[in-house]
């Protein structure tokens, strides 16, 4: 009985132990797939700062206006002039305050259970 029983002990160690070397194996697959990713992203993000500087350098007045003088005529630009965003006279006018005795007027008529609106239909004979 106690021989069955260390035969089966014997089977169990090796069984985990084999267990835990996979375990090991696999954490440490892992760990190499976690600092390949890691380095990836450090080379990523060196490459987008080094992208930014150059649209930084690109976007610089001093390098877009010579290329605007080469192309001006083809392209058919020219700076704004003032005239172009309009004058405080070609603003609307602001609306009329509304007519607060009518408006007084009208919810007093609703108030009494009269409704001008239905009135207005009737008489142009819309239901």
């Amino acid at each position: 009985m106690i021989r069955n029983l260390n035969i089966i002990l014997i089977f169990t160690s090796v069984l985990m132990l084999s267990g835990v070397y996979a375990l090991k194996f696999s954490i440490e697959n892992t760990a190499s797939e976690r600092t390949a990713l890691i380095a990836l992203i450090d080379s990523q993000e060196g490459d987008l700062s080094l992208l930014k500087a150059d649209e930084a350098v690109l976007n610089q007045p001093g390098h877009i206006d010579p290329i605007i003088k080469r192309h001006e005529m083809a392209l058919a630009i020219a700076p704004v002039k003032q005239e172009q965003f309009g004058a405080f006279e070609a603003l609307p006018m602001r609306p009329a305050k509304p007519n607060s005795a009518a408006m007084d007027t009208l919810f007093e008529s609703l108030e009494a259970g009269v409704d001008p609106i239905d009135a207005i239909l009737e008489l142009e004979g819309i239901e």
